[in-house]
């Protein structure tokens, strides 16, 4: 299966089948795990849950890659580091605009694209 990469990421994976972003957070004191973990690094719980986030958020960041490290990947492309609503960062792309068009804290929001028959992956667009 594509995109399982650890047990832990399960739940992300399962959510963007249903087009949810599904992330991690503390039970006892509210904070994000992301990437998922089995404690929370700021108050030690093992108690933790998955939340359905808005998917919502802006850019933080972006990279564009003028070389292609796979022939799945056609060059130039970029890589955006969304901030979400609720606070945790995602790498993913930015699909409906063109690269000139991309601004830090740019309002996005996600949308979910089927890249192969088994594979779907969360992207981002422009709010508005």
């Amino acid at each position: 299966m594509w995109g399982v990469l650890y047990k832990s990421s399960t739940p992300f994976w399962e959510g963007v089948k249903n087009k949810k972003i599904m992330l991690q957070r503390c039970k006892s004191c509210g904070y994000w795990l992301n990437p998922p973990r089995p404690m929370c690094p700021k108050c030690q719980s093992r108690e933790s849950e998955w939340v359905a986030a808005r998917g919502t958020g802006k850019i933080y960041s972006w990279v564009t890659f003028n070389q292609s490290p796979h022939p799945a990947f056609k060059a130039p492309y970029e890589a955006v580091l969304v901030e979400l609503d609720e606070g945790p960062r995602i790498v993913s792309n930015v699909v409906g605009i063109n690269s000139a068009e991309l601004k830090i804290g740019m309002p996005v929001e996600v949308t979910f694209e089927q890249v192969a028959e088994d594979l779907i992956l969360p992207k981002f667009r422009k709010v508005g």
